[in-house]
């Protein structure tokens, strides 16, 4: 079952996209990205005012419209995603206040993402829900709520929801190691291994990863690998990297956000040999969800960038190449339940005409999605790299 949720008088003319407001399957409802964007009637145009502050609540009204649509409330929201501009951050801890309010005793897991813009270029935050009508559980972790009121991990299901993290120490105010990514990520994955554990799962478990690291981060990114290996291997999750303008802290080099499954994890690979020297996959099965890694437009046989300049080709080159890894699962396009596109700033001028291949590719109703702007991607002559989630038949 796939449902597309509609809100009545909702603030933008969302029927024109190619994009669900909220899509719902029995593994729970994923929500596109929303910001303040709405339509100001007097002015007859989309606009995205006031602080970060009145932004967020402007997102969480939209959010709240679209849950409601669907039967639920804040209190069934398990995860989300704040995606901050580098101008909106240091005036982000002010939105904590909003989340006690919303979200009361049981906040949800919130992965906080400094991104180059949104694509509304006046918007400072885009706020992104998963929620579930089954519920989900806080693990026990000490602290397990810090101080922005975000919840450290939740387990809805089989699937175990972890925070991005950051290289701190437990109890600690300071990254460690500044400058050295290899032991910042060392950090990152103790940390991760004592909120893994209180969930009662071990490293095995873990089927995702996605990385965000400042430009500064990629002289030493190949360090990073050392640590997957002896955390992860041999049997990889799948994993996402993307260059942002800066972390949420300033001397960070590296945040990783974990999501782990109770359920046996079996790789779906359509026969890409490139995977067997990596460390990730291209995608895992757990139960009914399908966790994929994410996909720019690189060739998986011959290592090369196809279509370089052409956004448009590449974005069609992506969504193809994903749709193979879903039917390597035993799923097809109607299988994806959102996408995540992460497009560069040089990729802006025709980004629009992407949204034909979507139409032309997905099934309605579409996927969720959230599109935002990076600092670049791993290999430069990529212009947009997709981090998709399904859920099988």
């Amino acid at each position: 079952m796939r449902r597309a949720i509609e809100a009545a008088d909702f603030p933008l003319p969302y029927k024109r996209y190619s994009f669900t407001l909220g899509l719902e399957t029995p593994e729970g409802v994923w929500l596109s990205g929303h910001s303040a964007s709405r339509l100001d009637p007097a002015r007859g145009e989309i606009v995205a005012e006031g602080d970060i502050v009145a932004q967020s609540r402007t997102a969480y009204d939209k959010i709240a419209m679209i849950l409601a649509a669907a039967g639920l409330g804040f209190r069934d929201v398990v995860r989300t995603v704040d995606y901050v501009t580098a101008d909106g951050i240091e005036d982000y801890p002010r939105t904590a206040a909003l989340r006690r309010e919303l979200f009361g005793d049981s906040p949800p897991v919130t992965n906080t993402v400094v991104v180059k813009r949104l694509l509304r270029p006046t918007a400072l935050i885009e706020v992104e829900v998963f929620a579930s009508r089954r519920g989900s559980q806080l693990v026990q972790v000490d602290p397990a709520i810090d101080g922005l009121h975000r919840a450290q991990a939740r387990r809805v299901g089989d699937v175990v929801y972890v925070a991005a993290q950051l290289p701190f120490r437990p109890g600690a105010s300071e990254i460690v190691a500044p400058g050295d990514i290899g032991a910042q990520t060392r950090q990152i994955y103790e940390n991760a291994g004592r909120i893994l554990h209180a969930a009662g799962l071990g490293w095995e478990s873990v089927v995702k990863t996605v990385e965000f690291l400042p430009p500064a981060g990629l002289a030493g990114y190949k360090d990073t690998g050392r640590v997957r290996r002896e955390f992860l291997g041999p049997r990889y999750p799948v994993a996402t990297g993307i260059i942002m303008p800066r972390l949420a802290h300033p001397d960070a080099l590296l945040q990783v956000d974990f999501v782990a499954s109770h359920q046996p994890k079996e790789i779906a690979n359509p026969g890409w040999t490139r995977y067997e020297k990596l460390t990730y996959a291209p995608g895992l099965k757990a139960g009914k969800m399908l966790f994929l890694a994410g996909q720019g437009s690189l060739n998986p046989e011959t290592h090369g960038v196809e279509h370089e300049g052409d956004i448009v080709a590449q974005t069609r080159y992506v969504y193809e190449n994903i749709v193979r890894v879903v039917r390597a699962a035993g799923g097809g396009a109607e299988s994806l339940v959102k996408t995540i596109e992460f497009v560069t700033p040089a990729a802006l001028p025709r980004y629009r005409e992407t949204a034909a291949v979507r139409k032309e590719l997905f099934p309605e109703p579409y996927p969720a999605a959230t599109g935002i702007v990076c600092e670049a991607l791993l290999r430069p002559e990529m212009l947009i790299e997709v981090d998709a989630w399904a859920v099988l038949p």
